[in-house]
């Protein structure tokens, strides 16, 4: 990872969020301690005094919320150090976490469940530890996309290894909310995994926008980032279906999938007209129709993001930026047609069959009491179309400039200035080059454009597999045998003495190596060896990665002296889940709330078999029936209020979530 104390503009980003995310948690602290008094206390004066610093309080968390609003629209630290006249695009910050201790947990899940010496395993626990710390530094380039996967799917070896789906082994994750800066605790491994792969994709959103836009390479590098970015986060949504934080909730990641895509998008059209738009009837008709795509799929997002419960969580300068932008396209669209119609009569050379059909492929219908070929042929009526046309930027262009100048974060952007008044001002000249002294008289409405596209944005799915990692606990011996979901009996030694060459036992199975056919007469019957036994020491050398050939090898080598031989033999192992998840809210509304209500265990009939609850994250598309998820809690304890209230985002759901 990078130095966490460089001095660059996106470290300071990062170090300004992790102070934000700090002073917002010590601020819904108090206002936790505040609300909690309110509902204890019966004093008027009290009761008064905890009103007015509830007010305080709530005025803080607001101003705070808008500070980390401003880091999410601090776009101009990760554009191309390049000078450019482009319309900055917008990354996502990475989620922040606290630092997590993996020393004791593992070590003693390994003395425990796999009976082995768990300071054998310092190093690779070091290992795992200084990833994750580099993980959160992660440089702006593919080796630091590839340093967050092998992370990634490192952790999947720790959850097979020392995760049982039984109980926690104590190890508690904390990631804070990109967007609210709401700490979220869970002893739940997911919720590690969850945040890893939704830093992935941020990673990409930075690595697309630091590309350089005035060339083609950097260009194709932007959109296969926003496209990567955009596979990485559908990925996500489609994975974790029960995310437990706002940023990564489903409705929030559908909304990021569609801005990524459009900022693809917008890039591809910057590509098409890099080398320069030449002023020709059907280049313009190609450059309207892919201009007017980029507004379209603004326009979607730019609704996508004012939809509940997103609304109230995104940050409001990046709505406002997808609305500028889709008026902002939506007129150099009309700019263009009218430059088509403005600039080029048919001439008796042209083909009038190929112009009338490219100009009707841009409208869905033509004014009343016009006809696409008598447009063409018409100079008056081409001049009135345009100047329609024209009229209709202007208006756009004017939209795009008063909801830049009414936003305060977006108004500090100087590019984003210069780029739409510059258009404005080219719309105007336009038009005023075409004014005459009747322009009272045409009252023609200029017809909405139709948009085409050849170039296909979609999202690329992550490819996992091309990152090759090694399992740091590879010597605890192959996972399919070797994992916390199934338990074993500690190591037993078993000494064999030859019989006239014969071991009493057949091997089986690949690594590690299984006892069957065992005679029960034969003398390693006698010393303690049973069917079904997992060799994994012969005369101590560990075995567990061995065939059936090699431990042979090894037993043959020993020659006539007694074989020691180390086996272990699987228990059976049907307990049941935890009814409890040690898990907090803080300040989670309705869906998304934290608080797993814990269902008595007396009150549950004997009789019957208690279903297993589900993690809130659930992992693969296999969970799709109806499980308990943070859809479906409770909304009651025993003996607690039946009053429900509209939550904010930052009120604690009860009394008794705490912290830790």
């Amino acid at each position: 990872g990078c130095n966490p104390l460089a001095e660059t503009g996106r470290s300071k980003l990062q170090n300004q969020r992790a102070v934000l995310n700090q002073q917002i948690l010590k601020a819904v602290r108090m206002r936790a301690g505040a609300e909690n008094l309110l509902r204890a206390t019966t004093n008027t004066k009290v009761r008064e005094q905890v009103l007015l610093e509830l007010s305080f309080v709530n005025s803080d968390l607001q101003i705070l919320k808008e500070e980390l609003e401003g880091l999410n629209i601090s776009v101009e630290v990760y554009q191309n150090a390049e000078e450019t006249f482009s319309i900055p695009l917008v990354p996502l910050g990475l989620k922040e976490t606290k630092d997590v201790d993996f020393t004791l947990p593992l070590k003693d899940f390994i003395q425990e469940h796999y009976s082995q010496d768990s300071s054998e395993y310092e190093d690779e626990i070091a290992d795992l530890m200084d990833l994750r710390q580099a993980c959160r530094t992660p440089s702006r380039d593919e080796a630091g996309i590839e340093m967050l996967i092998s992370y990634f799917l490192q952790l999947g070896y720790v959850e097979n290894r020392f995760f049982p789906p039984t109980r926690h082994i104590g190890v508690l994750f904390t990631w804070y909310d990109s967007f609210t800066g709401v700490p979220v605790c869970q002893q739940n491994l997911l919720l590690e995994k969850a945040s890893v792969l939704f830093n992935i994709g941020a990673l990409y959103t930075q690595i697309g926008t630091r590309c350089n836009r005035q060339t083609q390479a950097g260009l194709e590098n932007a959109v296969d980032a926003f496209q990567k970015a955009a596979g990485v986060l559908s990925y996500l949504k489609e994975t974790f279906t029960h995310t437990p934080s706002y940023d990564m909730s489903p409705a929030m990641l559908n909304v990021l999938v569609k801005m990524m895509l459009a900022q693809a998008r917008e890039c591809v059209f910057e590509q098409i007209g890099l080398s320069g738009i030449r002023n020709e009837f059907f280049t313009l008709v190609k450059m309207t129709q892919e201009v007017a795509k980029v507004g379209e799929v603004y326009m979607l997002v730019n609704t996508a993001m004012n939809q509940e419960p997103v609304k109230e969580n995104i940050p409001y300068s990046w709505s406002k930026l997808a609305q500028i932008k889709s008026d902002h396209y939506k007129a150099l669209a009309h700019y263009f047609i009218a430059t088509i119609l403005c600039d080029h009569e048919l001439q008796p050379s042209d083909d009038e069959d190929e112009q009338e059909k490219a100009l009707s492929q841009l409208y869905d219908h033509v004014p009343e009491g016009l006809m696409v070929l008598a447009v063409l042929k018409d100079k008056v009526q081409r001049k009135q179309l345009g100047k329609a046309h024209l009229r209709k930027a202007i208006v756009y262009h004017e939209e795009a400039l008063r909801v830049c100048g009414l936003c305060k974060k977006l108004r500090n952007i100087e590019v984003l200035q210069e780029v739409l008044t510059a258009a404005h001002k080219r719309s105007l000249l336009k038009y005023a080059q075409q004014e005459t002294e009747d322009d009272f008289l045409s009252l023609i409405q200029a017809p909405d454009i139709l948009s085409k596209t050849e170039h296909k944005i979609e999202t690329i799915a992550p490819q996992f597999s091309k990152v090759k990692v090694k399992d740091f606990f590879h010597k605890l011996g192959p996972l399919t045998v070797f994992s916390a979901k199934q338990r074993w009996t500690a190591p037993r030694t078993i000494c064999l003495h030859h019989e006239a060459g014969e071991l009493g036992f057949s091997l089986k199975g690949g690594s590690p190596v299984q006892v069957y056919c065992l005679d029960p007469l034969c003398s390693a019957a006698s010393a303690g060896l049973k069917e079904g036994d997992y060799i994994v020491s012969v005369g101590g050398m560990d075995c567990k990665w061995l065939g059936v050939n090699e431990v042979l090898e090894k037993m043959k080598s020993v020659g006539k002296q007694p074989i020691e031989l180390e086996v272990i033999s699987c228990q059976d192992t049907t307990a049941s889940l935890h009814s409890k998840s040690a898990t907090y809210s803080m300040g989670m509304q309705k869906t998304y709330s934290l608080i797993c209500l814990a269902m008595d265990e007396d009150k549950i009939d004997q009789t019957k078999k208690a279903p297993l609850k589900l993690p809130f994250l659930s992992w693969g598309t296999k969970n799709r029936q109806k499980a308990a998820s943070t859809l479906c809690l409770p909304s009651a304890v025993a003996g607690s209020s039946q009053n429900k209230k509209k939550l904010s985002p930052f009120t604690l759901l009860n009394t008794e979530s705490s912290l830790y």
